[in-house]
């Protein structure tokens, strides 16, 4: 198959192809007389397989250490599950940050009461300002935890 072909046949832009390649995500395929790249049905599952995993977070360098655990004849499925395993630290820390984030905005908003008037009062680019004074919404912890 072609460059386009196997692109559509994917779903991606066939310049991904290219970038992956460059990315060493998917080998460069073998050429025709002419010159032109020439893909089988093995690349679709390769590109799948990446689409996939970016859906669940991985990075492409994640995702090539993956790869590269799927042809390590060394490598375990217990190697494949810490690599699972860390992203869903990743994926957990990031949620705990977005939790943080949400609540702070939500006191925020409520601080405000959205009425007219000059942007000189409002409390949430005040806050923003480090115009908050302790004990208000976006006051940080210290390094002790106070």
């Amino acid at each position: 198959m072609t460059r386009g072909e196997i692109a559509e046949k994917a779903d991606v832009n066939p310049e991904t192809l290219r970038y992956y390649e460059r990315k060493e995500l998917i080998p460069k395929p073998p050429r025709s007389d002419g010159g032109f790249r020439l893909y089988d049905e093995s690349y679709v599952d390769r590109l799948r397989f990446i689409q996939r995993a970016q859906d669940l977070g991985f990075t492409l360098a994640e995702i090539k250490d993956l790869l590269d655990l799927r042809v390590d004849d060394e490598a375990t499925c217990r190697d494949v599950k810490a690599q699972a395993e860390d992203k869903l630290a990743d994926v957990e820390e990031k949620i705990r940050d977005l939790k943080r984030i949400r609540n702070a905005l939500s006191r925020l908003a409520d601080a405000c009461e959205g009425r007219g008037g000059p942007t000189s009062t409002c409390p949430i680019l005040d806050a923003m300002e480090g115009e908050a004074v302790r004990g208000t919404v976006l006051d940080r912890p210290t390094a002790t935890g106070e």
